[in-house]
């Protein structure tokens, strides 16, 4: 048995690319996911993971939409 599944809570970095292969519409943009700790030095480091969403049909809809670069979103998939 496998899971595969994500969660990931960050800021959009672009507004979403929308468009259409096959008859389907998809949508992209990019997700950015940040950490703060502080080092050895009790300095605060920040290191934060870009990542690239693509969705399908009519969560592309929806992205098309609603999302534009800056607001804060919660992205759940696989």
């Amino acid at each position: 048995m496998s899971v595969n599944r994500v969660f990931l809570l960050g800021q959009v970095g672009r507004d979403p690319e929308v468009k259409e292969i096959g008859g389907a519409k998809y949508a992209t943009f990019s997700l950015a996911t940040s950490e703060s700790y502080k080092d050895k030095n009790g300095e605060r480091q920040t290191n934060t993971e870009w990542h690239t969403i693509v969705c399908w049909r009519n969560t592309a809809e929806v992205v098309e939409r609603y999302v534009t670069k800056g607001m804060q979103l919660f992205v759940e998939g696989q």
